[in-house]
């Protein structure tokens, strides 16, 4: 009877176990796993993306300018008339292009008014009296 319990709790222990690796593996694939898979689908995507006239981040910190884009190579204007050629992965991302700013009535009525600057007050009742003595 002795060792038939002891066989029956080994048992039960071995099913603890797995079930925890199982529990342990799940947590790990949703905290780590995903995350990284849905970044690599975003920066794949955003790779796919490219076009010329966008403006990039390379990994290593380079600012430029899509010039032409191959199937992994990328040419990119980092100053004028400076081309260099990198591979399509080492772009990490696109720049926003930046809108046109348009001024509306109020603001242009606003800027065309001089500003005048008054000089400031000075306040003679708040000298120091004790220098008179």
């Amino acid at each position: 009877m002795v060792q038939a319990a002891a066989e029956g709790g080994a048992g039960g222990s071995g099913f603890t176990t797995i079930l925890f690796l199982l529990l342990l593996f799940g947590v790990v694939y949703f905290l780590m796993i995903r995350p990284q898979q849905k970044r690599r689908r975003e920066a794949t995507q955003m790779q796919n993306t490219l076009g010329p006239g966008d403006e990039i981040v390379t990994i290593g910190g380079l600012h430029g300018t899509v010039v032409t884009i191959d199937s992994d190579v990328a040419t990119l204007e980092v100053a004028p008339g400076v081309v260099v050629t990198f591979a399509r992965p080492a772009i990490a991302r696109v720049l926003p292009k930046a809108e046109p700013v348009v001024e509306t009535e109020e603001e242009a009525e606003v800027e065309d008014e001089p500003v005048i600057e008054e000089p400031p007050v000075v306040d003679d009742t708040t000298a120091d009296k004790s220098k008179k003595d």
